[in-house]
C-alpha cells in the first residue's frame, strides 16, 4: 500500500514541482510527479498546505529541548535527538565539546547504541584538539595537540561510530591524524583554528573535507590575508557549515558563502541544550550558559556557546533573509550534508530513496516530519 503526499510545491532535484506529489512504499519514495496523484484502491493520499522539502541532515548538533549529548544519559541523548526531529532533522550527528579523554570515552560508549539503533547518525568530536586562541565555548583547561596515538585511542573507542572530528591544522600532530580519522570512517573537518590560508590547504590536502562553521572561532578574511575562510571557502573539495540563525553570522555573510560555495554549504545548528527550550540557565560541557532571548553565552565572558537554532529557522533564514531562495536551502540543509556523509539514500526527493519529508507552510515553517516512511509530527 503506497502512501501519497500532495503539496502545493514539492522540492525535487530537478526543480521546484508544481502541485506536485511523492509516492512513499515501506519507508523509501517510489515516484515524484505532478497532477492527480495515481492513487489506487487501499492507497492512502495526505494532502499538506505549502513546500514538501527533504529531511533535513545536521552535521553539527550539541543537544535541545534542555537535554545535552554530552551528559552521557540516555534520557537525554533520546531527548535531544527527539527534538530535532520534530522539527525535521531526520538525520543528525551528536556532537560533543571539548573534555578529558575519560569523560569523552564515557559519551561516546553512552553515544553508541544511539548510533546502532539510528537515532542519531554519529558522533562529532568538536575538540579537544582544536586552538587555544580560537576556544570559544570549549573549556581552556581540556585543550591540547592532536598526538596521533590519542586520536587513534579516541577514534578505536568510538568503533566507526565518530563520524566527524573537528581539529586545528596548525597545532602539532594534526596534519598526521587527519588521514587517521579519514581511515577510520569519519570527516576530518577544519575549526576552532588560528591557522593561516596554507595551514588550511594544507589540511585539505591530507583528507580534510570540512570547515567547521565557517567565519566562526577562526581569523577574518582579509582582502590580503585571506586565512582560513578563503581558503576553505575556495576549495571544491571542502564542504562548508554555516550557521544561520542570524546571530553567528550576518544575512549577508550567508548570501556572500552560499554564492562563493555554491553547492559547497551545509546549514547546521551547533544547537546547544536550550534549542527549542526556554530562556535560562544551561551548561555546554562544564561551563556555565546564560541563554537570553534565545542567544546563548558563556556567563563568564559573554563568548556564543553553540546556538539555540534548530534547523527549520536556519532554512528559512537562509531562504529569506539571505535571499537564497528554497531550492538552494533545502539543498544545504539537506543534499549538501547527506552529501558530506557519505550517505547517498537521502537528502534529497528521488525514487529509490529513503522517505524522509519536510512539510513547510507559505512561510517556510515547519508543520509535519516524515522520517523512513513514518510521520513523526
Amino acid at each position: 500500500m503506497a502512501r501519497y503526499v500532495c503539496a502545493e510545491e514539492v522540492v525535487a532535484p530537478g526543480g521546484i514541482v508544481s502541485g506536485g506529489w511523492v509516492a512513499v512504499d515501506e519507508g523509501r519514495i517510489t515516484a515524484v510527479g505532478d497532477g492527480a496523484p495515481p492513487a489506487g484502491a487501499g492507497d492512502e493520499v495526505d494532502r499538506v498546505e505549502g513546500t514538501v522539502v527533504p529531511g533535513f541532515v545536521d552535521l553539527h548538533c550539541h543537544g535541545g529541548g534542555g537535554a545535552a549529548y554530552t551528559s552521557a544519559d540516555p534520557e537525554q541523548i533520546l531527548t535531544a535527538a527527539q527534538t530535532h526531529l520534530r522539527h525535521g532533522t531526520t538525520t543528525t550527528n551528536a556532537s560533543l565539546v571539548s573534555a578529558t579523554l575519560e569523560d569523552l570515552s564515557a559519551q561516546i560508549e553512552a553515544l553508541i547504541p544511539f548510533v546502532d539503533d539510528g537515532t542519531i547518525h554519529g558522533i562529532h568530536l568538536e575538540g579537544p584538539w582544536i586552538s587555544p586562541e580560537y576556544c570559544g565555548a570549549h573549556d581552556p583547561a581540556t585543550l591540547r595537540p592532536p598526538d596521533p596515538s590519542e586520536v587513534a585511542e579516541v577514534l578505536a573507542a568510538g568503533g566507526g561510530r565518530i563520524a566527524m572530528v573537528t581539529l586545528a591544522p596548525e597545532l602539532p600532530g594534526a596534519l598526521e591524524s587527519i588521514p587517521l580519522i579519514v581511515e577510520a570512517g569519519g570527516i576530518a573537518a577544519v575549526g576552532h583554528t588560528a591557522s593561516d590560508a596554507d595551514q588550511a590547504r594544507a589540511a585539505v590536502d591530507a583528507g580534510a573535507a570540512v570547515a567547521t562553521h565557517l567565519f566562526n572561532a577562526m581569523p577574518p578574511l582579509l582582502h590580503r590575508s585571506p586565512g582560513p575562510v578563503g581558503a576553505l571557502m575556495s576549495d571544491p573539495r571542502v564542504v562548508v557549515e554555516l550557521i544561520c540563525d542570524g546571530v553567528h553570522l550576518s544575512p549577508d555573510v550567508v548570501a556572500l558563502a552560499m554564492g562563493a560555495a555554491s553547492g559547497r554549504c551545509a546549514l547546521i545548528t551547533d544547537a546547544m541544550s536550550a534549542a527549542g527550550a526556554a530562556d535560562g540557565e544551561y551548561l555546554i560541557g562544564n561551563l556555565d550558559v546564560i541563554v537570553r532571548d534565545g542567544e546563548a553565552r558563556l556567563a563568564t565572558n559573554g563568548s556564543l556557546a553553540g546556538s539555540t537554532l534548530l534547523m527549520g529557522a536556519a532554512v528559512r533564514t537562509a531562504a529569506i533573509a539571505a535571499g537564497r531562495g528554497i531550492e538552494q536551502a533545502s539543498r544545504a540543509a539537506s543534499a549538501v550534508p547527506a552529501m558530506a556523509l557519505g550517505l547517498g539514500d537521502r537528502g534529497r526527493l528521488e525514487p529509490g530513496l529513503r522517505a524522509d519529508l519536510v512539510c513547510l507552510d507559505d512561510d517556510l515553517r515547519v508543520t509535519r516530519v516524515m522520517r523512513a516512511g513514518h510521520w513523526v509530527t
